[in-house]
């Protein structure tokens, strides 16, 4: 008996994978899952083959049909359309560049384990699309990668150069998968030779955090940046979450800034409570800003954003010849947390003022907000680099500007 719609949207699934049959070689395969499929059984010189037609119900009963009569029409005439199907598939396949693919990588793959895409999204276009973009996935060769690859490291830059090797095994992992490669390329390029990651212990003393806001304040790096630094070391956020903020989202009223989970590494919002020297520099920032809805919006453009290397440069150009041991931006997050606790602060508070997420069972049942007590910390900690600056006669920010 030919099958009807009420009898397909009726298909309940069993412990196993059963069929139902529809006519002259068209069925349905339905699944423990719930998936049902369309195939479609046929014979050409003398033997069976099947073909799969799609899913249903993106697939409707009457356009399988179509498809089955299409597919016995070439069957009649000596052509197999599974083979045709599979050397279309192979076709397709030799015709997928890197960049397509890529699109398909991110939203499969990488949205699925990430909330923020900035990092992965920039290392690809900024440094893959344009040496392999308009490359066929499967032409890419272990030298086109380790040219990208090496590229990076010889700027100077060997974290980054770990980051898009790991963001390259990924995608050609995935390319393997999707049956568009026969071979990953990256892997005769062992982590172990791009980047050895090492756990960081850097923090500043109170002398070290003087002499750096000294040499920014007092070098030639852009108004901007030496802001930049100074309100990263105040606050607490990531580089990113201070390159990506809008001032939309700085409320000087209230003397809050808050983070959108989508510019936020946890992929939660964050709300970061403002001192009164970080409310002056933000107000400084949105002098400078020229109108621009960004809060640090890049040189010559007012609708995007500083590059991420563009404020690492800076930090290294005014650290140039201080008698300061290397550190990066990313350590003056580590340096808060430090100082803060070794005042007696409680570590809950400073992890949620860094928009940690705090693992185990506490993290679980604690939801606690702690507003007041992170509006007392950040602003006892900005009186803190301020005496420390004031001892040194510099004065930064709404004062006297030394730069």
């Amino acid at each position: 008996m030919a099958l009807t719609d009420t009898t397909l949207k009726a298909l309940k699934p069993r412990d196993k994978p059963y069929t139902l049959a529809d006519e002259r070689g068209l069925y349905v395969e339905v699944f423990p899952t719930g998936g049902v499929i369309w195939r479609f059984r046929y014979r050409i010189n003398g033997r069976q083959e099947k073909l799969t037609l799609g899913r249903y119900p993106a697939l409707t009963l009457k356009n399988a049909r179509l498809r089955r009569h299409e597919a016995a029409q070439a069957a009649a005439m000596g052509t197999s359309p599974a083979q045709q199907k599979q050397l279309a598939k192979v076709a397709a396949a030799d015709e997928t560049t890197v960049a397509d693919f890529g699109e398909r990588f991110f939203r499969e793959i990488v949205a699925k384990d990430r909330q923020n895409l900035t990092s992965p999204l920039r290392y690809f276009d900024k440094s893959i699309v344009p040496a392999i973009g308009t490359k066929a996935v499967r032409d890419v060769t272990t030298e086109d990668v380790r040219a990208i690859i090496w590229k990076k490291k010889d700027e100077g830059f060997d974290a980054a150069a770990g980051e898009i090797r790991g963001l390259l095994k990924r995608l050609f992992d995935y390319a393997l998968t999707a049956g568009l490669a026969t071979t990953n390329p990256v892997r005769a390029l062992p982590m172990r030779h791009v980047h050895k990651a090492k756990s960081r212990e850097r923090a500043l003393s109170g002398d070290e955090i003087r002499k750096f806001l000294t040499a920014a304040f007092e070098s030639n790096i852009r108004r901007q940046f030496k802001i930049g630094l100074h309100l990263i070391l105040l606050t607490m956020v990531r580089k990113s979450e201070l390159l990506l903020a809008r001032w939309e989202h700085v409320h000087f009223e209230q003397a809050e800034w808050h983070i959108p989970a989508e510019h936020s590494k946890t992929g939660k919002p964050h709300i970061v409570f403002l001192s009164r020297q970080s409310m002056s520099l933000f107000k400084e920032l949105q002098a400078l800003a020229g109108g621009s809805e960004l809060v640090m919006p890049g040189r010559g453009s007012l609708t995007k954003p500083f590059a991420h290397n563009a404020i690492n440069t800076a930090l290294k150009t005014a650290l140039a010849g201080q008698p300061i041991p290397a550190f990066t931006i990313h350590d003056l997050r580590r340096t808060a947390s430090t100082h803060l606790h070794e005042k007696g602060w409680p570590s809950d508070v400073v992890e949620k003022a860094l928009n940690h997420t705090i693992g185990g069972v506490r993290g679980v049942y604690n939801r606690a907000e702690y507003e007041p007590q992170r509006r007392e910390m950040l602003q006892s900690w900005a009186d803190y680099i301020e005496q420390l600056m004031t001892a040194g006669k510099v004065v930064l920010g709404r004062f006297k500007q030394v730069a």
